[in-house]
């Protein structure tokens, strides 16, 4: 058992952990507070090879592993998780299906633009009545000659505002009183089909968050991703991807969390000695530590086997799940080092907090995380 990174994760964790403290780190709280989205940066990206990092070099990636991209994921998000968020669904949500599941020439039309960062990736599952019961999809895709005419509309997706394209799910029959789920690739230009970037948002400001509604949105039939009525179990298999994302955004966010209140502790001093002298306050770092240590093993382990090619959703539930949970818990710690200034902006761990908080919420609630965890080992 080899805990070490190859040389290759090792050159990749040192560029992208200079990039993310010189270039994605000084704008962090101007964006949390304007809400720009981090355009430029993820240029940048794109020049750099990162934006396709595990997907073929046919289609303009850069045939990297899992660990590399969870190694992308939490450098980014450590320093400015909307940064990170935004480069996990890219990845995870948006590309990953159509690698998948998309035929050559789809791969080709479309997981190219998204691999040399023409496009951003988004993937359109959740709707208004359809979150954690992602089977109570609701949007329609009717066949009409050659191609389907799609009506519905999604909540909370992610990038959508900067995607040329996305795949989203939607009923193309029923059987008996079951619905077909299928996924289909739809141009975000099409007629009829409208992007809205109004929600105001606790945390994660600088991400793209939107609702999509479609009204008689016409694409062909070949622009179904994977078979017909396989749009349920295809997002089930991307969403288990997705989970190591969110879980590698927790562990970034929990690394900065960690970072700033041990070096407060260092710095503060109270009743004539610094923070960190109290044992108190070493405690509580030790706990952070140890907590955040566990995670980032649970996130390599999980995207070590998926790279294997060997089942890995228990375990991306499971680091999903005890990360996303321990990075709440250690922005709530790094807030009580800091005392009355970590509930003031200008120190950033009540940023952390608040960006931390969806990763609770989004790709499986906790309690989802728990429900899969418990029939996988039933």
């Amino acid at each position: 058992m080899n805990f070490d990174l190859s040389q290759e994760q090792q050159m990749i964790k040192n560029t992208i952990r200079e990039f993310a403290d010189e270039v994605v780190a000084p704008g962090a709280i101007e964006r949390d507070r304007t809400k720009e989205f981090p355009l430029e940066i993820f240029k940048q990206l794109a020049d750099m090879g990162i934006m396709g990092l595990p997907f073929p070099e046919e289609y303009g990636g850069a045939g990297a592993d899992t660990i590399s991209f969870a190694i992308v994921t939490e450098e980014l998000s450590r320093a400015c998780a909307s940064t990170g968020i935004t480069y996990s669904a890219h990845i995870s949500l948006g590309g990953a299906p159509l690698n998948l599941f998309g035929t050559h020439e789809q791969k080709e039309k479309y997981l190219t633009p998204i691999c040399t960062g023409e496009s951003f990736g988004a993937f359109g599952l959740t709707e208004p009545n359809a979150g954690s019961d992602a089977g109570g999809t609701q949007t329609t895709a009717k066949e009409d000659g050659k191609d389907f005419i799609i009506n519905g509309s999604k909540a909370f997706i992610t990038n959508a505002s900067h995607a040329k394209h996305l795949a989203l799910t939607a009923i193309t029959g029923m059987n008996g009183d079951k619905k077909e789920i299928s996924a289909i690739i739809v141009p975000t230009d099409a007629e009829g089909f409208t992007v809205l970037d109004n929600y105001e948002k606790m945390g994660l400001n600088a991400s793209n968050t939107t609702e999509l509604f479609l009204e008689n949105v016409r694409v062909p039939q070949e622009n179904l991703l994977g078979g017909r009525g396989k749009g349920f179990q295809q997002f089930l298999v991307t969403l288990d991807g997705g989970r190591i994302g969110i879980g590698a955004m927790a562990v970034g966010i929990a690394q900065a969390a960690f970072e700033k209140a041990k070096s407060y502790a260092n710095e503060r001093k109270q009743f004539g000695k610094a923070l960190s002298e109290f044992q108190v306050t070493q405690f509580k770092l030790a706990d952070m530590a140890l907590k955040i240590e566990l995670a980032r093993n649970m996130v390599y382990k999980a995207s070590w086997l998926k790279d294997q090619g060997r089942p890995f959703s228990k375990e991306a539930a499971m680091c999903k799940l005890y990360a996303s949970e321990i990075a709440m818990e250690v922005a709530d710690q790094a807030i009580q080092i800091h005392g009355g200034y970590g509930y003031m902006r200008e120190y950033e761990v009540e940023r952390f907090m608040r960006d931390a908080k969806l990763l609770e919420i989004g790709e499986g609630t906790s309690e989802v995380q728990r429900m899969v965890i418990s029939r996988l080992i039933g």
